[in-house]
């Protein structure tokens, strides 16, 4: 749990037993390559803290096309937030892109940290703030960039990621195709 403290104390400084409190709500799992956490139609009972491994939240449409809308790896958070706050079923799936393994956190024991711990409810306005910010530099570059500025800024923000994301799900995310992926690939080198 050294992980998820370092983690909060890089947002706001809990004592060692404000943390004690805060680590026994949540619980650790493991998922291999190629699981999901979540399908679409799930309940959603669960937002998870990535301790190691790859994840991607997409969207399946009517046609039965993947719409990726993120990918979290470690130190960051991940779920189908609507649904998990909202306390309904699943609109967006979780897949593991690598062996995953995950801190888990319940929808009802994340009300009861919020009262005993109060100062974790700043931690996580600030968490959803910084996902809220990401979410409209991704929906602004989706509509105002060409794909190298996508490319680019993906690079950008997000370099760590480029050797871990196969190439076809990274064109699929970047809304492009693979061969104008692996031009731009080439050619950043």
């Amino acid at each position: 749990m050294n992980v998820l403290k370092e983690h909060i104390n890089k947002t706001i400084s809990l004592t060692d037993e404000e943390f004690s409190v805060v680590e026994s709500f949540f619980t650790e799992e493991h998922f291999k390559k190629r699981e999901m956490i979540i399908s679409e139609n799930d309940q959603v009972d669960h937002v998870y803290f990535i301790i190691s491994g790859l994840l991607k939240l997409f969207y399946t449409d009517a046609e039965a096309k993947e719409h990726i809308i993120s990918f979290s790896m470690e130190d960051w958070w991940e779920s189908d937030y609507a649904a998990f706050y909202t306390q309904t079923k699943a609109t967006q799936s979780l897949q593991c892109l690598e062996d995953t393994s995950v801190l888990k956190l319940s929808f009802n024991d994340y009300q009861q940290l919020l009262t005993e711990v109060p100062k974790m409810t700043d931690f996580f306005l600030k968490k959803a703030i910084g996902g809220h910010i990401s979410n409209q530099r991704r929906i602004l570059s989706l509509m105002t960039m060409n794909a190298k500025e996508r490319y680019e800024q993906f690079l950008k923000y997000y370099p760590s990621l480029l050797q871990r994301i196969p190439k076809i799900t990274l064109a699929a995310y970047l809304g492009l195709s693979r061969e104008t992926l692996s031009r731009f690939f080439l050619e950043s080198k």
